[in-house]
Order: C-alpha cells, then structure tokens, then sequence
C-alpha cells in the first residue's frame, strides 16, 4: 500500500512540520515530536482543519495583492 500523503513540494516538507507545531500551540492541542496516538481524531484534524483556514486566508490575501 502507497501513502497518498505525499507532499507536492518536497521542498517544503519542513516549513509545512513547523507549521504544524506552530498551529497545535496555537489550539492547546499537545502534540510531541515522535508518537500521539494518545491524541483524539478530534484533536488531530483540529489542527490539519486549521492549518488548512491559514494557507487559504494566506492565498487569498496573495491573490488579492496583499502582503500575506
């Protein structure tokens, strides 16, 4: 079996990793370097849902011209 979550800019694998320790501090989720199967599927798509709200309201604000 092949994992689809690949990134499309390989490239940004790291931004995108500090990006998502950056959102779960922001929500309160505890999420560690290593192993959280001890977190909820509440908790875990919380912070994949929000970090998804960002990169759109920073896309929109790029297509709009504005400095995002």
């Amino acid at each position: 079996m092949t994992s689809s979550n690949k990134a499309a800019v390989p490239e940004a694998k790291s931004a995108l990793n500090r990006f998502k320790y950056e959102v779960a501090s922001e929500l309160g989720v505890p999420l560690s370097d290593g192993y959280n199967g001890d977190l909820t599927s509440r908790q875990n798509g919380s912070v994949g849902g929000y970090m998804v709200k960002k990169m759109i309201e920073a896309q929109e604000k790029q297509m709009a011209g504005k400095e995002a």
